[in-house]
């Protein structure tokens, strides 16, 4: 087993006043050639933005864009029309395709937006522009992993052009699971949002990360009541 450890306190962060973004991999002002991506995963941001504020019209292409928030609300409009509010407990997917444009402010006039931004490379070039979104359940998470990103949409999740899967769980203190690779040549990132879990040997803090590849199994242990993000994702050349 392979084992790579980005601690929350080690990310770039930009203070933009009315925004401020944590970036686990090199994004925008923030370079780190040790962190360019893990696999196929290419970005992960953790981002507030204050009430009334946010990202104007901005293109991409060619690439899948998960959002999740984790407070409060997005309001996501694209150019192809489309006008939608993106509440806690929501995952939205983008597959960028051939290009798009779109925009995301908080929803709300007052309070702020607490959101993940992921970005992954597809495994399919230049198809046509996709969103979808779905609100999941947070009881179907509570001591056992919930997936909400797969390839085929399975488990009833979002589809997503990649050999990848997202799955969030909940658990709570002294609870532990087992984690396998959910296809062989993947690896496998599990991210932090709150709590303190112990994965092997290693104690995570809330907003650490492991990166674990070659490996037959993970053993999952929650020293304190903990929610987690885990990223299946392709291993890239």
């Amino acid at each position: 087993m392979k084992t790579i450890i980005h601690r929350g306190n080690t990310r770039g962060f930009a203070d933009h006043g009315w925004l401020q973004s944590y970036h686990t991999f090199s994004f925008a002002g923030y370079y780190n050639p040790e962190r360019i991506h893990f696999g196929a995963l290419r970005v992960l941001n953790d981002d507030t933005v204050k009430g009334g504020m946010g990202f104007g019209a901005h293109p991409h292409d060619n690439m899948e864009i998960v959002s999740i928030p984790l407070s409060g609300a997005l309001e996501h409009k694209d150019n192809t029309g489309r006008h939608k509010i993106i509440n806690q407990h929501d995952v939205q997917i983008m597959s960028a395709g051939t290009g798009i444009q779109h925009s995301e402010f908080n929803a709300s006039r007052t309070e702020p937006v607490k959101f993940l931004q992921i970005w992954l490379f597809p495994k399919e070039k230049d198809i046509a522009p996709r969103y979808d979104q779905k609100n999941f359940d947070p009881a179907g998470r509570v001591n056992r992993l919930q997936t909400v990103v797969a390839p085929d949409g399975e488990d009833d999740s979002l589809h997503i052009n990649q050999d990848a899967w997202f799955s969030l769980g909940t658990f709570e203190k002294n609870n532990s699971f087992s984690y396998t690779s959910r296809r062989a040549q993947n690896g496998a990132y599990i991210f932090v949002l709150s709590g303190r879990v112990k994965i092997g040997d290693e104690v995570l803090e809330a907003r650490d990360a492991m990166g674990v590849t070659d490996y037959d199994k993970l053993n999952v242990n929650a020293l304190e009541d903990a929610e987690l993000l885990i990223m299946d994702v392709p291993m890239l050349q």
